[in-house]
């Protein structure tokens, strides 16, 4: 098993929730997160020029949407695919995927363990 993790940008979360969904992993949960990747936040000055003096000031965290899926290690390679498929804008910010291992999984209700949990 294999805990995917997907930040992306706000307004893509119902689509990819669709695609997932669609796809047969309609088991997730959401996250509302805030962090900043490369780019170090946006700068931002009301007058519209920014000096590089003021740059560490405007250093902001921007939000985004945190998705958390367990999937069988089969699946996680369609489970990129879709996420990528969606999110991919081609600008800065369309965000990340990680995958990590995961040992074990229990269903609390039936005490079903493994990919019978998922």
């Amino acid at each position: 098993m294999k805990e995917v993790i997907a930040i992306i940008r706000m307004n893509k979360i119902q689509a990819t929730k669709d695609v997932l969904a669609e796809a047969g992993y309609t088991c997730l949960t959401a996250t509302l997160v805030y962090g900043r990747g490369k780019q170090k936040g946006l700068y931002i000055s009301p007058l519209g020029n920014v000096s590089p003096d003021s740059k560490k000031a405007a250093i902001r965290f921007i939000p985004k949407r945190m998705l958390n899926l367990v999937v069988d290690d089969e699946s996680v390679p369609r489970v990129i695919e879709l996420i990528t498929q969606v999110n991919r804008t081609g600008m800065v910010g369309d965000g990340r995927v990680f995958v990590c291992p995961i040992a074990e999984a229990v269903r609390i209700r039936t005490g079903e363990r493994g990919d019978d949990a998922l």
